[in-house]
C-alpha cells in the first residue's frame, strides 16, 4: 500500500512538473513514469548493497561536498545506522563557495534539505532531477530566494549539482528505493568542503565562516552518530537534535523567525558531538596559531569539476559570469590564485580587506563560541 501511495506521488508529480515548471532544470510532457525512473538498480550495486549489510528500501541520506566536488550516499543498514555506501565525483556545480542568497547569482544551495517524492521529477530535461527543496526554512527566514536548484544528470549546472547520466540514475533509484520502504523525505547535507579543521582554518577569511561553522554541528552530529540530525530553525539559526527540557509539558515549536523556545540537544547526541567538536577547536586553534595559509575569498571560476572529468569535458568550468554573492554580471578577469601567507596576491588585486577577516580577530575567537553567535563574527 505504501509503494503504490509513493508510485502514484511520482507519476502525479511527473505529469505536474511537465504542465507547470520552466525548464530551467524540469522537463518534458508525460503522464507516465519513463522507463528510466523505473529501471533496477544495476546488478554491483545490488551486491554492493548486501556486502554492506544495507536492505535495498532502507533510508538513505546524500552529503555533497562543493570544493571535493564529490557527492555521497549513506544508507541505513540492519543495525540502524546509516554507512557509506557510494562516492560519486560531481561534473559540475555552479557559482562559488558560500550559500545561495539570491535568483540569478548562479549559487549551489549549502545548508539542510529535506527530499519529498514530489520533488522528484522523472522527466528532466537533465535525464532525471532531484529537487533539493531550496528555498528551505532557513533561506526563507533569512529573505534569500531562488528555485528549481537539483541534483540532475546532464553535466551542466546554473545552480545545479550536475552529475552524468549514469550517475544520476543510480542516485534516483536509490532515492526511490528508500520511499518505496516507507520514508516519507530523505535528507540532503550540503556542503561547501569537508568540515575539517584544515578546511575551516584555509577559509578562515570568508564572510561565510559563522555559517559554515553552524552546519559544522549537524555535520558532527550526524558523523559521531551515524544517524540523520533532526534539523529545526528559529532565530533565523539552524538547530539540531533538539528535545524538550526534562519535564517539560509542552512540546517544541520552533518559528523560523521568532526567538528559540527552550529546548536540549539530545544528551547520547550531544556528547559525543562536543567530544569531537573540542578535538576539532584546538586542531583549528593551533592551525591559526601555526598561520597556515589562506585561501581567496573568491575563486573568480563559476563553479568546479570533480577531476575525474577534467579529460572528458574540458572547458565547462569558466570564469565567473556574476560577482560574488549575487552581484551584477561580472567582466572577464583571470582567476586569484591561492594567497600566500600575507595575503599580497589578493591585496594587489583587492585590497587588503578581501585577505583578512573582515568582522572579528578568529584567532582568538573560540571555535565553538564563533559559531554559536552567528553572523554576528
Amino acid at each position: 500500500m505504501i509503494r503504490a501511495t509513493v508510485l502514484r506521488a511520482l507519476v502525479l508529480m511527473a505529469a505536474f512538473a511537465a504542465g507547470l515548471t520552466p525548464v530551467t532544470c524540469l522537463g518534458e510532457n508525460s503522464n507516465r513514469l519513463p522507463t528510466k525512473a523505473t529501471k533496477e538498480l544495476p546488478p554491483e550495486l545490488l551486491s554492493l548493497l548486501r556486502q554492506k549489510k544495507m536492505p535495498k528500501y532502507s533510508p538513505i541520506v546524500v552529503r555533497v561536498f562543493k570544493e571535493e566536488a564529490e557527492l555521497e550516499v549513506w544508507k541505513q543498514d540492519t543495525t540502524g545506522l546509516f554507512q557509506i555506501l557510494k562516492i560519486y565525483p560531481i561534473c559540475r556545480w555552479s557559482g562559488d563557495l558560500g550559500p545561495k542568497l539570491q535568483e540569478g547569482d548562479r549559487q549551489a544551495p549549502e545548508g539542510f534539505y529535506t527530499i519529498t517524492p514530489e520533488l522528484m521529477n522523472p522527466n528532466s530535461n537533465f535525464y532525471l532531477a532531484i529537487n533539493v527543496g531550496y528555498p528551505n526554512n532557513f533561506d526563507k527566514a533569512n529573505k534569500r530566494d531562488g528555485s528549481l536548484l537539483m541534483i540532475h544528470g546532464d553535466c551542466s549546472s546554473s545552480g545545479c549539482y550536475a552529475m552524468t547520466d549514469e550517475q544520476i540514475s543510480e542516485i534516483y533509484s536509490l532515492a526511490r528505493d528508500s520511499f518505496l520502504g516507507g520514508r516519507p523525505s530523505f535528507q540532503v547535507q550540503a556542503y561547501p568542503f569537508r568540515l575539517t579543521p584544515t578546511n575551516l582554518a584555509r577559509h578562515r577569511s570568508s564572510p561565510n565562516l559563522a555559517f559554515w561553522k553552524m552546519l559544522k554541528i549537524g555535520n558532527d552530529h550526524f558523523e559521531t552518530t551515524h544517524l540523520e540530525p533532526k534539523v529545526d530553525v528559529c532565530n533565523r539559526l539552524y538547530v539540531f537534535d533538539a528535545q524538550p527540557p526534562p519535564n517539560s509539558p509542552n512540546p517544541l515549536v520552533f518559528n523560523p523567525t521568532d526567538k528559540c523556545p527552550a529546548f536540549v540537544v539530545n544528551p547520547q547526541i550531544a556528547r559525543r558531538a562536543l567530544e569531537k567538536q573540542r578535538t576539532d577547536e584546538l586542531e583549528y586553534a593551533q592551525l591559526l596559531q601555526d598561520n597556515v595559509p589562506a585561501a581567496p575569498i573568491y575563486s573568480g571560476l563559476d563553479g568546479g569539476m570533480n577531476p575525474a572529468f577534467l579529460a572528458q569535458f574540458p572547458g565547462r568550468v569558466t570564469l565567473s559570469k556574476v560577482l560574488p554573492w549575487g552581484g551584477p554580471y561580472f567582466p572577464q578577469l583571470p582567476p586569484i590564485p591561492w594567497v600566500d601567507n600575507d595575503g599580497s596576491l589578493t591585496s594587489k588585486w583587492f585590497g587588503t580587506s578581501f585577505s583578512k577577516p573582515t568582522a572579528c580577530d578568529l584567532a582568538r575567537a573560540s571555535f565553538l563560541s564563533s559559531a554559536l553567535v552567528g553572523y554576528r563574527c
